[in-house]
């Protein structure tokens, strides 16, 4: 499982001209999945999300989480992380996960989060998504738990 994550002061997902998911403050999250994950990938991938402290406290250190700034996570399932470029000028997806097995994990990772009391904003999964993010910092993070 792979995620880049931005720290952002807004973000949103629209679809056909509808906003699906949109934050304030908080993290966005692209989230990619390959075939050896499983539901403990994810568990352990929302739990370090959750936890993550990279908020400017009183002395400017980043010390501060989710939870203490009333910040949301917006999540946009990107299959295209798990892309190939080393060969040739098209990328491989050969290492994304099939959706039939990435849905769930999707689904459960967003109910993850929720479950550890983060308000959550989402895409739509395999949709043509437009992404707005306006990144805070900038700060960024790759994100990976290798099954």
């Amino acid at each position: 499982m792979r995620v880049v994550l931005q720290r952002v002061s807004r973000a949103s997902v629209t679809i056909e001209g509808k906003t699906a998911g949109a934050i304030e403050r908080g993290f966005c999250l692209l989230v990619g999945f390959t075939h050896g994950d499983t539901e403990a990938t994810v568990d352990w991938m929302a739990e370090k999300v959750a936890g993550l402290r990279l908020f400017s406290d009183l002395e400017g250190k980043m010390n501060l989480g989710l939870d203490e700034v009333g910040g949301a996570v917006l999540v946009v399932s990107q299959f295209t992380l798990y892309g190939d470029a080393a060969k040739g000028r098209r990328p491989s997806f050969v290492d994304a996960a099939r959706p039939e097995q990435a849905i769930p994990l999707y689904q459960r990772f967003v109910a993850a989060l929720r479950h550890r009391g983060l308000e959550v904003g989402t895409g739509e999964f395999g949709a043509r998504m437009m992404v707005e993010i306006h990144n805070d910092g900038p700060v960024t993070l790759i994100l990976e738990r290798k099954a």
